[in-house]
């Protein structure tokens, strides 16, 4: 059975994440953060995207997959009922419609993996991202 991966990098540098990307066997890194910028070196969109393709890996970002400022501001407050609340809501948007079926359709036809900044995923968006795909595909998640 193929699993669905998920990583935050918030406690890990660009090089440790895709050295568990590799060694997870992840040939498709789908970007669900609103903003693929970040302060943290090597985890803005070009710069991330040109070094996973660089590893083998393949780079997704899926824009309307990422959380909306109030839940961005609710989870970095540690209101994760709040963010998901905001986030499910946010997933009836048809642009989050159509990015969680192309991100299924992704992890559908290779080993994929989720991507965010939270480095536990109980508090973090991602995991209910991967929860859909889950029941879509019927396949494992495992946070790296």
């Amino acid at each position: 059975m193929r699993s669905l991966a998920t990583i935050g990098y918030e406690a890990a540098t660009q090089d440790v994440v895709i050295g568990k990307l590799k060694a997870a066997g992840v040939k498709v890194l789908i970007d669900v953060r609103a903003v693929a910028a970040s302060r943290r070196a090597g985890f803005s969109k070009t710069v991330l995207a040109n070094s996973l393709n660089a590893e083998g890996i393949a780079y997704v970002h899926l824009r309307q997959l990422g959380t909306p400022k109030p839940g961005r501001d609710a989870a970095r407050h540690g209101r994760i009922a709040e963010m998901t609340e905001i986030y499910t809501a946010h997933l009836g948007e048809p642009g989050a419609q159509k990015e969680l079926a192309q991100a299924i359709a992704i992890a559908r036809d290779e080993p994929a993996a989720l991507l965010c900044y939270e480095a536990d995923a109980a508090g973090c968006h991602r995991r209910i991202v991967a929860d859909l795909i889950r029941d879509e595909l019927g396949c494992a998640v495992v946070d790296l």
